[in-house]
């Protein structure tokens, strides 16, 4: 019986040990849970992912035959949360690019292009360096907005809090000719969490 008690105590020893333990599980960004009502990373990849296809379906580019050149100048981060709107920026951009329909201006290198450039014409051959005053003037600008609405009920007869937080995004590509928006699209998420009022 003395023996069992050890053994026991043995087991749940190291089960509760093995508890305190950190550990670490490789999950999918898009399909894992999400911890809140807030944005997270399910919002970068699924509003990032929606509006490039909105944007492509619309029809853009315009059937000219001709790629046209696109300059991303950020997406105006119109919440309260800090949010890494370049992220933002970058997924969708990133899915335009990947359809194989548009070109994009690198704007975050320009000051490397242009320190290359003059490397290259100081210290390079002609025959290897890149002509410079050769860079592609952008068609189009991509710009943008991300607002949030947040609500949260009272606490009436309610056994838990409820909150909803929407979020919409706007994206807009104006053609730098003529100031006209070729494209405008929205999406929007409204996602709700509820905390118990009473436990953790």
């Amino acid at each position: 019986m003395h023996t069992r008690l050890l053994l026991l105590f043995a087991v749940l020893l190291g089960a509760g040990c093995s508890a305190f333990r950190m550990s670490v599980e490789e999950r999918d960004p898009a399909t894992s849970e999400p911890l809140s009502a807030r944005y997270d990373q399910q919002d970068l990849l699924s509003l990032g992912s929606l509006m490039a296809e909105a944007v492509l379906a619309h029809p853009f580019p315009p059937p000219s035959g001709d790629k046209p050149i696109l300059v991303p100048m950020g997406i105006q981060n119109r919440t309260k949360s800090h949010i890494d709107m370049k992220a933002l920026s970058d997924t969708i951009t990133t899915k335009l690019l990947e359809s194989g329909t548009v070109q994009l201006v690198n704007t975050a290198r320009r000051d490397d292009l242009m320190e290359e450039q003059g490397y290259q014409l100081a210290n390079c051959t002609p025959e290897t360096r890149a002509a410079i005053g050769r860079q592609l003037g952008a068609d189009y600008m991509i710009t943008g907005s991300l607002v949030e609405i947040e609500k949260t009920s009272g606490r009436q007869v309610r056994v838990a809090e409820q909150q909803d937080v929407y979020y919409q995004l706007t994206l807009e590509i104006t053609d730098l000719e003529t100031g006209l928006v070729a494209v405008r699209k929205q999406r929007d998420r409204l996602r709700r969490a509820s905390k118990p009022l009473i436990g953790w």
